[in-house]
């Protein structure tokens, strides 16, 4: 499976292409649009998130609820589109110099001047519009389809927000995916320990009245994965590195690590390998899952475990020197935008990619044109495996 997304923070609307689902699979818009609510939420956003709400619209590929085998178009709107169509509009225009909002002072943080330099943008509007974490809207509403695929496996999925600012929650993992769900939801900061959400809250309040920005840790679990998706073959097919790619293309994304992480560096292999186990109902598991659900780049059938580490927004009230491309004179760079945290919205961004990539490890190992069939491939080896 790919897909392909395409719009500006200001445009009209942004769409995605999903190509490469089966048919027969059964889509429902209010799940997408419940995700994309989760995606707005959270302390420490911005007023742009009262502007919208954002709704997916469904023009392809989706008849009577359930997939046909073609390309699915979805599309989320802009609704403040109406306020920037002179601005950022298609027609050609008499002066590109008097462009309203024009932008040729670089942000410190952001892809301005390095986009600006490579495509020879002299307004470097047309590279931030495009470099915003707006866009992970669509790619939430690709996650999206990819959660309800991945529900007629077992497979599901969860995050939550376990580092903020330097106040870190370490609340292990005991509970079910619904329990961590339930929390979470409840939670303006998706955090699992209630008792370390006002520190969490105090931290951003402050740094907003500083005039600065909170960066943070998130986690994404997935369970119900079979033994063996992804593969040791090839560099490219193996699955922890598809995601690590996927989760370090979400905007501001820094750094990733499965399972101990970093902290095998500093361990003796007896405290860092997963000891194996048999049993006649369950077939082989693993004594621990320090690895996070990984060897040799394949799932190991135990719950995957993820982390992303989130900068600081780099747009600032207490601005960044910069320079402008054109006098060269420096000056502080300019605010885009409000946010000073956008760490839990950041949970809910990678919970969707990882559930794409877990998507295309499926239809890969299990393909089939139709729902049925790839589900009888599924059943087909999870027997074998059990045998095995």
């Amino acid at each position: 499976m790919r897909f392909l997304t395409a719009g500006e923070s200001h445009g009209p609307q942004l769409t995605a292409i999903i190509e490469g689902l089966p048919s027969q699979l059964e889509i429902d818009t209010q799940i997408i649009n419940q995700e994309l609510k989760r995606r707005q939420g959270g302390y420490g956003r911005g007023r742009r998130m009262q502007i919208e709400s954002d709704q997916v619209r469904i023009l392809s590929g989706v008849r009577h609820g359930k997939t046909t085998g073609a390309p699915v178009t979805l599309v989320v709107e802009n609704r403040d589109w109406k306020n920037w169509e002179d601005i950022m509009g298609a027609a050609p225009v008499a002066d590109p110099s008097n462009v309203k909002k024009r932008v040729t002072r670089p942000r410190p943080g952001h892809a301005d001047l390095n986009g600006a330099v490579k495509y020879g943008h002299r307004d470097m509007r047309d590279v931030l519009e495009r470099s915003s974490a707006r866009e992970t809207a669509i790619r939430v509403a690709v996650g999206s389809v990819a959660k309800q695929l991945l529900s007629n496996f077992g497979i599901d999925i969860a995050g939550r927000v376990i580092e903020l600012g330097g106040v870190k929650d370490e609340t292990p993992v005991t509970e079910s995916l619904e329990e961590i769900k339930k929390v979470t939801e409840a939670s303006p900061l998706r955090c699992l320990n209630k008792d370390l959400e006002e520190k969490m809250i105090a931290v951003i309040d402050e740094a907003k009245q500083n005039g600065d920005s909170i960066g943070g840790v998130v986690e994404t679990i997935v369970t119900g994965a079979p033994i063996g998706l992804g593969s040791h073959v090839h560099y490219d097919r193996k699955l922890d590195a598809r995601i690590a790619m996927g989760v370090m293309s979400i905007n501001a994304f820094k750094g990733v690590e499965f399972g101990i992480g970093f902290a095998a560096a500093s361990r003796p292999g007896s405290q860092v390998h997963d000891e194996i186990l048999w049993s006649e109902d369950k077939g082989y598991s693993r004594r621990t899952n320090r690895l996070g659900g990984f060897e040799g780049g394949m799932t190991t059938g135990m719950p995957i475990i993820v982390k992303g580490v989130m900068k600081p927004i780099p747009t600032l009230y207490k601005p960044l020197q910069s320079v402008d491309i054109q006098t060269k004179e420096p000056f502080k760079a300019s605010i885009e935008r409000s946010d000073n945290c956008a760490v839990p919205a950041a949970s809910v961004v990678c919970e969707n990619v990882v559930a794409w990539e877990m998507a295309c490890a499926i239809m890969e190992r299990f393909s089939g044109d139709q729902m049925p069939d790839v589900l009888q491939a599924y059943e087909s080896f999870q027997k074998r495996a059990l045998e095995f």
